[in-house]
């Protein structure tokens, strides 16, 4: 894990799930996940949008061409634990596509146009937005 994630997630464990510096006034919550070829578990500091009682989080990479590696690993090992704020969940993470995705990113695109809005034009793949559903 990189000294930047590490950070972050101390950071985020000492706060009860706030982070400042970037991610002033963000919500975030940390993926743990399994790798898909090496089973390791890893823990990734994502931003996530929450509808009701759903939540979701896109797998942007801020726009490369290439999905993030935390993405590979949760299509072949889709059981997740997700910390949001001071809680810990079960989940299974759930690729949303079609119509019910592109409205979803494009809500979180409107609210965060420096962010979701750039990172889907500045790649020619559709970036995956994720469902984390609660066991």
């Amino acid at each position: 894990m990189s000294d930047w994630n590490t950070n972050v997630i101390e950071e985020f464990r000492t706060n009860g799930g706030t982070v400042g510096g970037p991610f002033d006034g963000d919500t975030l919550l940390l993926l743990h996940h399994r790798g898909a070829k090496s089973g390791t578990e890893r823990i990734t500091p994502l931003l996530y949008r929450r509808e009701a009682d759903r939540i979701f989080i896109f797998a942007s990479k801020g726009g490369d061409p290439r999905h993030p590696a935390w993405y590979h690993n949760i299509v072949a090992n889709p059981e997740v634990t997700v910390e949001v704020g001071t809680e810990t969940m079960s989940a299974t993470a759930v690729e949303i596509t079609g119509p019910e995705r592109d409205e979803i990113y494009g809500r979180q695109a409107a609210e965060q146009p420096s962010r979701f809005g750039v990172y889907q034009e500045n790649t020619e793949r559709t970036i995956p937005v994720i469902e984390l559903v609660p066991a």
